[in-house]
């Protein structure tokens, strides 16, 4: 049975941001769990668009997965763009998030 690993970074604090982005990153470029979904949500959205360390972190995930954000907090934001080219893909999370909930996904969220 294939491992299926949900993480949700959704922390609008700095260092807890960091470690979910260095986590991930290193799941996915190690391939330490077979299938990775990789979401960002909430107060974390706004501290990507204002943090230089946090969107190289982005930038180095999105070189290996293609993380998703939520449309509806990142236009809130004013940020929707700006997410998009950091390689982000900007869509409304909520049913790709319950769906991976229901099909598997063990949850992990920073």
């Amino acid at each position: 049975m294939a491992s299926k690993l949900l993480v949700v970074i959704s922390t609008g604090e700095r260092e807890k941001a960091l470690t979910g982005l260095l986590y991930t990153t290193n799941v996915i470029r190690n391939r330490w769990i077979d299938d990775v979904r990789v979401f960002f949500f909430g107060p974390f959205e706004k501290l990507l668009a204002e943090d230089p360390e946090i969107q190289e972190w982005t930038t180095e995930l999105a070189s290996h997965q293609q993380p998703m954000a939520c449309k509806f907090i990142s236009d809130n934001h004013g940020v929707s763009e700006q997410l998009s080219s950091l390689g982000v893909d900007v869509q409304y999370v909520g049913q790709p998030i319950s769906d991976a909930i229901k099909d598997g996904y063990v949850p992990m969220v920073f």
